[in-house]
């Protein structure tokens, strides 16, 4: 069974901090994926390993392999795989304006430089891409006088230039208010409708569409479960992964959490007691 991501006993450090311990993860191909943990349970170690912005401890029965390939050219492998994170949104220079942004995609750069060289045929579909998103009278402004929801979208249509077929989004709604938040999240389910493979991390449930149906939850560097979202998205299951007493709701293929203000109460008078 191929896997488009395969981790076997993968050990990695940040700096003196071992945050995974012999880690092992299996992602599936072509559905669609949302990590969920809270803070501190290893996802931005797991994103930058898939990344390659850092290696695991070298070992004779661990491996990374993703798309079937140990191997990858850090370039190549970011023109299959799309990256959308708050560390590259933070990264542009203000000056930039939307469409270099975009155009950078082709290189997997960070803007644009003077010995890149970009056809008609790039230009053309750098400039259909931001029509789709919405973006095109947005091209030629300044990044830093854009809103977080203008940079997430140009972001988003930096990926979608090199044509990948999985997208990897960290927390994409995050710093945006409501209205961007569905915005985003409209855009994100019609690109699943439309084949793109969707693997979103993230520690908010509410903007896990519902066509993100396989989950995998993290907690301290370690998988506590994963498997189909609706056995998952429990109170009990949630709970324990937050270490909070929770009541989860859903409504038309979404899902939310709220307190559980009985259990929250039960615990308090259970600690006071001891």
């Amino acid at each position: 069974m191929a896997f488009l991501i395969d981790m076997k006993n993968t050990t990695v450090y940040r700096g003196q901090q071992k945050v995974l311990d012999r880690f092992t993860l299996q992602l599936p191909m072509q559905r669609s994926i949302a990590i969920l943990g809270p803070n501190g349970a290893g996802k931005s170690t797991l994103l930058k390993v898939l990344m390659r912005e850092l290696y695991p401890v070298r070992e004779e029965d661990s491996w990374v392999k993703i798309l079937g390939n140990q191997t990858w050219n850090v370039w190549e492998l970011r023109r299959n795989l799309g990256f959308i994170s708050q560390d590259l949104q933070n990264r542009y220079f203000g000056y930039v304006n939307g469409l270099s942004v975009v155009l950078s995609g082709f290189h997997s750069s960070v803007g644009i430089y003077d010995h890149q060289e970009f056809d008609t045929k790039s230009v053309e579909l750098a400039n259909r891409i931001m029509a789709e998103l919405g973006i095109t009278e947005l091209s030629h402004k300044p990044y830093s006088l854009m809103s977080t929801g203008e940079q997430r979208r140009f972001l988003l249509a930096r990926a979608l230039v090199s044509e990948p077929s999985t997208l990897v989004l960290d927390e994409p709604t995050s710093g945006l208010d409501i209205n961007a938040t569905f915005h985003y999240l409209r855009v994100i389910r019609k690109l699943i409708a439309h084949g793109k493979q969707i693997v979103l991390v993230t520690h908010h449930i509410h903007e896990i569409p519902p066509e993100v149906d396989f989950i995998v939850l993290l907690k301290e560097g370690c998988i506590v479960s994963n498997g189909e979202k609706q056995q998952l998205f429990t109170d009990k299951t949630l709970s324990e992964l937050y270490d909070t007493p929770v009541k989860v709701m859903s409504a038309n293929g979404y899902y939310q959490v709220i307190p559980d203000e009985v259990g929250a109460v039960s615990g308090l008078n259970n600690s006071l007691h001891r």
